[in-house]
């Protein structure tokens, strides 16, 4: 029996990873949130988003944990940003399996 580690390469696990992480609207609407900022958020995101603040913040750890986002996520001090780097190397994850896909042919049934 092959592990994940064995059967899946270091670049699919990262990508899940990141799609799991961006798998909920919210999560979709703090990323679009934060890269309209030129610098950090600070501030209260719980008024710019419709949701609870505990709720927020299991979101931000989740975006955080997954290296997306980058800053201090505990009251009182609240600030966050993208994670430049990592946010680099997502975007060359994901376009790696879309590049991919569309170059395939769509097969016709």
């Amino acid at each position: 029996e092959m592990t994940k580690s064995e059967y899946f390469t270091k670049e699919q696990i990262q990508t899940a990873r990141l799609a799991k992480a961006m798998a909920h609207p919210v999560r979709i609407a703090i990323l679009q949130l934060l890269t309209t900022q030129s610098c950090c958020y600070h501030g209260d995101m719980a008024e710019e988003l419709p949701i609870a603040k505990s709720t927020l913040s299991q979101h931000l750890n989740e975006l955080k944990d997954a290296g997306l986002i980058q800053g201090d996520i505990t009251p009182p001090t609240v600030k966050y940003c993208i994670n430049k780097q990592n946010w680099t190397k997502a975007k060359k994850l994901f376009n790696t399996i879309f590049d991919e896909v569309a170059l395939k042919e769509v097969c016709k049934k």
